[in-house]
């Protein structure tokens, strides 16, 4: 199973990137997707997860701002991040987890998101 992350950079407050994970090694229809961050010295959290039926969920800090989104014909995961902040600087994550066993579940290995105030 490998879960492939992409997408960050080094981008100006107010700006948007979007972030991709590309699924290999599991039938991505059967598995919730989600977004998670860690910043330096801070525990990883949830950012925006989708389940398999398309309903999302997001973190209060970037409701409105975030767009969690998949394409199963791709197995891939999108986040879309507009009107980005110095706070939402993190390495990102993502996470696949099977719909009806939630314990087999899968973590990517991140990629960088630096927002510049």
């Amino acid at each position: 199973v490998q879960l492939q992350a992409s997408g960050g950079g080094l981008v100006q407050a107010g700006g948007s990137l979007r972030l991709s994970c590309a699924a290999s090694g599991i039938v991505f229809s059967l598995y919730a997707m989600g977004w998670y961050r860690q910043a330096p010295g801070k525990q990883r959290e949830l950012v925006a997860t989708i389940s398999i039926d398309g309903s999302t969920r997001s973190a209060d800090s970037v409701k409105g701002r975030f767009a969690i989104s998949r394409d199963n014909a791709k197995n891939t995961v999108y986040l879309l991040m507009n009107d980005l902040k110095p706070e939402d600087t993190a390495v990102y994550y993502c996470n696949a987890r099977h719909n009806y066993l939630s314990s087999d579940a899968y973590w990517g290995q991140g990629t960088l998101v630096t927002v510049s105030s």
